[in-house]
């Protein structure tokens, strides 16, 4: 009896030192990339967006016609973190998980709405922004992506001014 007593005490920190922690879910993993994706824009650190990106990923948005293929984000990236954006600050970031189970877009998702503030390099003029971007992950990449984002509230920022030809 004795015996089984010193067997079982011995064993005991053993036992409690085995993680109780629950395993990470996938839907948590695909929020985590998205987040280091964010933190990567908002860094300016196009390596690690372009590492987050699939081969074949492709974006859309904001506008019905625009799509960029990752080597074109790549590019549009460094040559915006170079000459364009002072900075790119996330005030606020929100990301819900979801799966799509059927038809063409079937698979994981991430939804980020965000709310940006933008400053220019040239001028230092700034913008605020909403933003909603949905990700869909496959096998911890980015692989598409839909952005939307009002680009005439940008220019408005920028203090462009929009004139209905039709008025005059």
């Amino acid at each position: 009896m004795k015996k089984h007593i010193i067997i079982i005490l011995l064993l005991m920190p053993l036992l409690f030192s085995c993680s109780t922690k629950p395993q990470q879910t996938q839907a948590e993993k695909n929020v985590a990339l998205i987040e280091k994706y964010v933190s990567a824009v908002e860094h300016l650190d196009y390596v690690t967006m372009l590492s987050l990106l699939s081969d074949d990923y492709y974006g859309y948005g904001p506008s019905f016609n625009d799509s960029i293929s990752k080597d074109h984000v790549m590019y549009n990236w460094r040559y915006n973190s170079d000459n364009l954006y002072e900075s790119v600050n996330y005030i606020s970031s929100i990301n819900a998980a979801f799966i799509i189970k059927d038809g063409p877009n079937t698979g994981d998702w991430v939804s980020n709405w965000g709310k940006l503030h933008i400053i220019y390099k040239e001028d230092q003029r700034d913008v605020t922004i909403w933003t909603n971007t949905v990700y869909q992950v496959k096998n911890d990449k980015i692989v598409k992506s839909y952005s939307f984002y009002n680009e005439a509230d940008v220019f408005e920022q920028l203090g462009f001014i929009f004139i209905n030809p039709s008025t005059y």
